[in-house]
């Protein structure tokens, strides 16, 4: 008789019969769920690896499209520094040569109006010839030759302004307090330490500095000093320019009450003299490699000097307090000295000698004729306390020409 329970099976169970004489019992329920994990373990492995092969292409895209961005950054990042360049040049001395036609036959320094060059080349023009491009701006519209005024002042100020939307007002408290009361602290200086053009405000002053706070250009200049020797005896002893004149090609004659000052300039007021720098290449190479030299803006110069025995430079002021006048002695006789503020300092062959020219100064040699000339290469260094956020800032806004171009809009 065949047992009831094993004759009763439901409709979702199965008796097995396993080898061995076990008998195991199995239902469809756990059959299909464990079909339906294995088809569930097949899709989940076959899901993974689409999700990984969609990843793998979307980081591919990703690094694509990354790509591109960083492309387009650099891209932008290049132009921004053309820009920047085409006004701020990385090298201050590089690419500011001008053709001989544009400067020499005119008046230089940036800060004339046409109308004065216009007088310069008419009325002047034999005495600018012998004086190789230069003479003294006489015109009312030249400010440098003429007192601070208001209008100056709206024109510095615009320009700060310029400045700051182009780039940014960090860093500018000293100079914008400078512009925004440029004529109080012009005219209630004493009489001492007097600029003409522009005084930076809370700048430590003095008549004379120490070599240290511009040690790195007083060293180089010093170790230049044969080389700068040499290159001034080849051009002080060329013929003169042309007959009648006493000067050699490329020398200046300046105004003294006695006696000769003559200056072979390389740069004046911020422009390089293209005909001078390639006549003296070595001068030309220190005063690149010279780390403070102001090269972007009208309160840079770098020239040759020489005193004849009996000259006098009559008292004046420099035009701002920003800058340290540098005088490396190339040939000092007896009986030469340079006063500045009332202190008196004389100079020494191979060595430097640093001043603040916004003070009242005057120089004088009263040597013999035998004595020969006092010759000394004279640069214009940043004063040590002008940050460079403000130098930028400054070389912005007294860039030659740039009042100029203003003053003409």
């Amino acid at each position: 008789m065949l047992d009831l329970e094993s004759e009763s099976v439901t409709s979702n169970q199965q008796t097995v019969y396993i080898g061995g004489g076990h008998k195991s019992r199995l239902t469809l329920d756990s059959i299909t769920a464990t079909a339906q994990r294995r088809a569930e373990m097949e899709w989940s492995l076959e899901s993974v690896r689409e999700m990984v092969a969609g990843g793998m292409q979307s980081v591919r895209e990703c690094e694509i499209c990354a790509f591109a961005i960083a492309m387009c950054v650099l891209l932008l990042f290049m132009w921004y520094c053309y820009r920047v360049g085409r006004e701020h040049g990385t090298s201050p001395l590089r690419g500011r040569y001008l053709s001989g036609t544009s400067r020499i036959g005119g008046v230089v320094g940036g800060f004339m109006s046409s109308d004065c060059r216009g007088r310069g080349k008419g009325k002047h023009g034999s005495l600018l010839e012998e004086q190789n491009g230069f003479a003294f701006c006489q015109s009312s519209e030249c400010f440098r030759c003429t007192s601070a005024g208001e209008s100056l002042n709206q024109r510095l100020y615009h320009s700060l302004q310029e400045y700051a939307k182009r780039y940014t007002w960090s860093g500018m408290g000293r100079v914008h307090k400078g512009v925004r009361d440029q004529g109080r602290y012009l005219n209630s200086r004493p009489t001492i330490q007097r600029p003409e053009v522009f005084f930076l405000p809370d700048l430590p002053s003095a008549p004379f500095f120490s070599r240290e706070v511009q040690r790195h250009d007083v060293e180089l200049l010093e170790q230049s000093f044969p080389a700068l020797l040499a290159e001034f005896e080849s051009i002080y002893h060329q013929p003169p320019a042309r007959s009648g004149s006493s000067l050699p090609p490329g020398w200046k004659a300046n105004s003294t009450p006695r006696g000769q000052w003559w200056t072979y300039y390389l740069v004046n007021q911020g422009t390089p003299l293209v005909l001078n720098v390639r006549r003296c290449p070595r001068a030309w190479r220190v005063l690149g490699q010279l780390r403070t030299f102001i090269a972007n803006n009208v309160f840079g110069n770098a020239c040759f000097s020489v005193l004849t025995p009996g000259a006098l430079i009559t008292e004046h002021y420099g035009p701002t307090n920003v800058r340290l006048r540098c005088h490396l002695g190339l040939r000092v006789p007896p009986s030469c000295e340079l006063v500045v503020g009332g202190e008196p300092q004389c100079w020494s062959e191979g060595s430097c000698l640093l001043f603040d020219d916004s003070f009242l100064h005057r120089a004088f040699h009263d040597g013999n004729p035998e004595d020969g000339p006092r010759v000394v290469f004279m640069v214009d260094l940043w004063h040590p306390n002008v940050a460079a956020a403000e130098r930028q800032a400054l070389d912005y806004i007294f860039t030659p020409g740039r009042l100029e171009d203003r003053e003409g809009k």
